[in-house]
């Protein structure tokens, strides 16, 4: 607790600093300031300590003042601004702190989220994504925290494959659902938005999305049967809604959920995963042609579609096209090398194909990406969201 007596002895302090004589010897001024950032960092860190925050800001100030450098007092300052909700000031000091210091994964976490904070949202991924490589230690919340702000921001950035692959992983690491699922919701409905965004005639719709995607990555997913249903019932021709049902009925009822596919480009005509999860059946269901032309009909509405080439090579390839479906499947790596599945594809292409060597390199690829995969990798071990 703050009491009286505290912001009376660190008053005193900062009065006793502030009415030092000033010395006209440059030895005697040096002197002077290492006595005084001694006295100011041990006030700061007793300030701290005592729950005083905001006589333990200014002093850290101060003492920063005298030595601007000091990597202690950087790192305390910008986690006080922080807590203060004081976002830029938080975000100026700690971009101070990264720039003078070793990396690691809590500096860089803090500043990601000041930034998110101050609506810098493409640095706020890219430092965010950082901590989490570099990794945060046994700070839980820190993590937590974290995790929320990288997979809404790669909804509003419109990847929202990442977003739910990345989401799906944290779900099998134990991630709690009611941090979960507004984000999975709007990354499944395909929503740029953040969460505080919705619109409020959506937020029902999100939740409902969020909640059935999310009771689809647990041991209860039959569960999630209902709410899909529910959904459907109550937005039977909002976009987006059949595709999720679809995809989720694919395990299950394959021809039910293609037909829900279907409704869905009924809908949605230019849905291009929806086309890409039907070409994926009728590839499953060796109807070759309608594959192919539902994965070129997919890749001329978006060259850029993630796994747009990676489907139209595994149809090429199954139509005995094995030159073109590596070219393909090539393209598609260079695009996502982190994704397995293109590099099993290639594997499979370059073996069928006699290119010993490069299905060797394939094999390897497989084994690293496997090692390294953990909850807060860039890419997922298959392409689930896809």
């Amino acid at each position: 607790m703050k009491t009286r007596a505290g912001f009376v002895l660190a008053g005193l302090l900062i009065f006793a600093f502030e009415a030092t004589p000033s010395y006209g010897h440059q030895t005697h001024n040096a002197r002077r300031a290492t006595s005084n950032f001694v006295q100011l960092s041990q006030a700061a860190a007793r300030a701290r300590e005592a729950n005083q925050d905001d006589v333990a800001i200014e002093l850290y100030e101060k003492a920063l003042a005298l030595k601007p450098d000091w990597q202690e007092g950087l790192w305390y300052l910008g986690s006080l601004l922080y807590e203060k909700e004081q976002y830029a000031g938080s975000r100026d000091v700690l971009r101070r702190f990264v720039g003078s210091t070793t990396e690691t994964g809590p500096s860089w976490a803090l500043l990601g989220m000041s930034e998110f904070q101050t609506r810098e949202y493409a640095r706020a991924l890219d430092h965010l994504q950082r901590a989490l490589a570099l990794g945060m230690g046994d700070r839980k919340e820190m993590i937590q925290s974290v995790s929320y702000f990288v997979a809404v921001l790669l909804t509003r950035f419109e990847r929202y494959d990442e977003s739910l692959n990345f989401m799906f992983r944290l779900i099998a690491s134990g991630q709690e659902k009611d941090l979960l699922v507004e984000p999975l919701g709007l990354a499944a409905l395909r929503f740029p938005v953040l969460p505080s965004e919705i619109p409020a005639n959506r937020r029902e719709l999100v939740r409902m999305a969020g909640e059935a995607a999310f009771t689809s990555q647990t041991p209860q997913y039959k569960d999630a049967n209902k709410i899909f249903q529910a959904m459907v019932s109550a937005y039977p021709d909002e976009p987006g809604v059949h595709f999720l049902y679809g995809v989720y009925l694919l395990d299950s009822n394959p021809e039910e959920g293609s037909r829900e596919l279907k409704k869905e480009l009924e809908i949605s005509p230019s849905h291009v995963p929806a086309r890409l999860r039907l070409s994926a059946f009728y590839l499953q269901n060796q109807k070759l042609d309608e594959a192919l032309a539902l994965a070129n009909e997919a890749l001329k509405l978006d060259s850029h579609y993630p796994s747009a080439r990676m489907t139209l090579g595994e149809v090429l390839v199954a139509k005995g096209d094995v030159s073109a479906g590596i070219k393909e499947l090539e393209t598609a790596r260079a695009a996502q090398p982190a994704v397995l599945r293109v590099h099993w594809d290639l594997l499979r292409a370059y073996t069928a194909a006699g290119r010993a060597e490069d299905a060797k390199r394939e094999k390897e690829q497989i084994e690293a990406i496997s090692h390294s995969a953990s909850p807060s990798g860039s890419e997922p071990s298959r392409d689930k969201a896809q």
